[in-house]
């Protein structure tokens, strides 16, 4: 991997986006695919994903359970499932691998790999180069995107999942583990878009005594034309400014896009809002990136 240049950490300011090409290796690729297929094989499925519910009574059950799987996933290795891969008995239609959307949201601390790969020196060497004095780790994904049915992500920002005061202290470090091309569903960027603040947010609210997330606010309309695509080949790193909009389309081709993707947050002088739905907890604390 080539170093980054102060050209491109000036780009990276200007459009809120930086594609670095080649940043891990294809072998780094593999073994972070390899890890994911063994945490697959001993997955442990939560009923809430199983059961097509057909009451009103049951489908809040649902709801219920599978917003408290979300909101304590922080700090713990969880699946969530693409829609229509279960059967009304709660079997696969699909190979577990292929029935996944996700896995999130504490990979970074929970498995050495991924501790490894997310702690790797020329990760540590690009925070320093964004100037990033104490960045923390504050979640991680593996993102499938599979074939034929890797729904799209609709226009976002990442602030308003992950708000800090003031703004502009998160950053995410996506990375494709295989081609992320414009027919498998790479990431489109509207360039300059993080200098606007944010018009909505993901909050933790409760609800009698139930716990799950509301959005406040909304989202603005944007011009689907003024996006531009950025594929990257596999071990190809998109750094991802917390404000600038970016989405995918949704993955109609024969080939999946995996991806691990993390964020981190400048911690010096910045208050983590208290009802983001990610929390740190007692048991895992944003974890320091530098080592």
């Amino acid at each position: 991997m080539a170093l980054v240049t102060q050209e491109q950490i000036s780009q990276y300011h200007k459009d809120g986006f930086l594609a670095l090409e080649h940043f891990f290796t294809s072998e780094e690729c593999d073994a972070m695919q390899a890890q994911i297929q063994e945490i697959i094989a001993d997955m442990d499925v939560p009923p809430h994903s199983r059961t097509e519910f057909s009451t009103k009574h049951e489908e809040q059950l649902q709801a219920q359970g599978s917003a408290e799987y979300f909101l304590t996933s922080g700090d713990k290795i969880r699946f969530f499932f693409e829609k229509g891969v279960f059967d009304e008995n709660g079997d696969f239609l699909v190979p577990k691998d292929k029935s996944l959307n996700k896995i999130g949201h504490a990979l970074h601390a929970s498995d050495a790999v991924f501790k490894q790969m997310t702690h790797a020196s020329k990760v540590q060497a690009l925070a320093r180069k964004l100037g990033l004095e104490n960045p923390v780790v504050v979640q991680s994904m593996y993102i499938f995107k599979q074939p034929h049915i890797g729904g799209e992500v609709t226009p976002h920002q990442d602030a308003s999942f992950l708000h800090t005061e003031p703004l502009g202290r998160v950053v995410g470090l996506w990375i494709a583990l295989e081609n992320a091309t414009e027919e498998n569903g790479c990431l489109w960027f509207l360039p300059g878009s993080h200098t606007s603040g944010i018009t909505r947010r993901m909050v933790r609210a409760t609800l009698g005594t139930v716990q799950r997330t509301q959005f406040i606010g909304s989202e603005r309309e944007y011009d689907s034309s003024q996006f531009i695509p950025v594929p990257v080949g596999k071990g190809g790193l998109i750094l991802i400014h917390g404000e600038v909009v970016h989405k995918s389309e949704a993955n109609h081709s024969e080939t999946s896009r995996h991806v691990y993707t993390f964020h981190l947050m400048e911690a010096k002088d910045t208050i983590w809002s208290k009802d983001n739905w990610l929390l740190p907890t007692p048991e895992l604390p944003f974890p320091s990136l530098y080592t």
